[in-house]
């Protein structure tokens, strides 16, 4: 059976890009994904699929039935855009001023799809159920995720499996990690309020950009000082906005930044620390402060059994040598929200091609991926998710046997 599912998605590649190039073509934005959700739904129902549409507000679930009792495996791809310009030249170039596929969304999409079709035309040798996620609005917290759970999207679900094309890995590769593998991403908003005044007369005033600058360089301590270093963690400044003309000192100032962490305490820890070292910083100085930290999505963490049968699986679609084991990374992703609830796994497959010149990392405006990961996506997703079936299924047999034995 793998092979005739690994052979019929090789038949399916070419309408796989296709797909993927008509919704490259006609991007939606994260809370705006209106045509994108019907196209899924068609498609789906086209093959004979149960759909389900609206899930959490604008996500679609797909179910297929098999024809043996067995577990229920989701898979789960994202259909959002970015609002960025998009800079290449590709014949399939967005429509949408203002807005590209820079993450590689539109890929994950066309790829379960492929994989939707395939395992359809097969649903009587199924082992067990499969559902299709096809989720809106990863790009921008709170995300899609968590309503679409909240909606029923993982009841009866078994295990989770889920990939993410990365341009920066090169083609024909795929990387995995048990455990922590991507951060919970949060974001906070400070404003420090002094007193302005004339740039000539400093004494008169309460100058909030000296404030806000020591302030930056105080928290610059809490990850190297105070944090285990066994313990990973980022604090950044992304924006500092302050005044409007060379000889006015700024009564105000703006400061906005994300945290990185893997471990819940070390979230608590910063976020205690922060609003300590803006209110020494402001009471030393007279200032007063705004202080809002918003914690977005949690981290992803792999379960292990299910990682390690990901990584087995890899080795024979793209061979040994091309399965690597990662190192976490600090990006975020919603898909955190389903592994809290099901086991399940969220692995890389690489889509990056130097002699393409497609090098350019995500949320890039020259952002593009080698297609060919789509089929290597796909045919590791299935061959995932059949052989999770059969082990499961297998297992029950034996247990079974024993039972009957004694």
């Amino acid at each position: 059976m793998h092979t005739k599912l690994l052979d019929r998605l090789e038949d399916l590649y070419p309408e796989m890009v296709k797909l993927r190039r008509y919704l490259h073509e006609n991007p939606e934005l994260s809370f705006e994904e209106v045509k994108t959700p019907i196209m899924i739904a068609e498609y789906l129902e086209e093959l004979g699929i149960e759909v389900k549409r609206g899930v959490g507000g604008r996500g679609v679930v797909g179910m297929i039935r098999g024809g043996k009792p067995g577990k229920t495996i989701a898979i789960r791809a994202d259909f959002d855009a970015l609002p960025i310009a998009e800079e290449t030249d590709v014949p399939y170039k967005s429509k949408v001023p203002g807005v590209m596929h820079a993450c590689g969304h539109d890929a994950h999409t066309a790829t379960l799809l492929g994989i939707a079709k395939v395992l359809s035309e097969n649903r009587a040798e199924l082992s067990g159920n499969v559902v299709l996620i096809h989720q809106f609005a990863e790009e921008l917290s709170p995300g899609g995720a968590k309503p679409m759970i909240d909606d029923g999207c993982l009841d009866g679900v078994d295990a989770i499996f889920g990939t993410h094309i990365w341009s920066t890995m090169p083609v024909g590769e795929v990387s995995y990690c048990s455990g922590p593998v991507m951060a919970a991403s949060d974001a906070f908003d400070i404003e420090i309020i002094g007193k302005g005044g004339h740039g000539a007369a400093p004494h008169e005033t309460i100058d909030s950009i000296v404030v806000a600058s020591q302030f930056v360089t105080s928290i610059q301590q809490i990850v190297s000082r105070n944090m285990d270093p066994l313990k990973s963690a980022v604090i950044s400044v992304g924006s500092f906005h302050a005044g409007n003309a060379f000889n006015v000192i700024a009564d105000k100032v703006k400061l906005n930044g994300t945290v990185r962490t893997f471990d819940p305490a070390v979230q608590d820890e910063i976020i205690e620390k922060l609003e300590r070292h803006l209110k020494g910083v402001c009471e030393a100085s007279g200032a007063t402060y705004t202080f809002e930290y918003r914690k977005g999505y949690p981290a992803v963490v792999n379960h292990e059994a299910e990682t390690n049968h990901l990584a087995e699986v890899a080795k024979t679609i793209v061979g040994e040598e091309n399965v690597n084991k990662m190192d976490p990374m600090m990006g975020g992703e919603d898909f955190a929200y389903y592994l809290q609830e099901v086991p399940g796994t969220f692995f890389f497959t690489g889509a990056g091609n130097e002699a393409e010149g497609i090098v350019y990392p995500h949320h890039h405006p020259k952002f593009n991926l080698d297609e060919k990961s789509m089929l290597i996506a796909a045919k590791v997703l299935t061959k995932a998710v059949i052989a999770y079936m059969e082990d499961a299924t297998n297992g029950i047999e034996r247990e079974e046997q024993v039972e009957n034995k004694a």
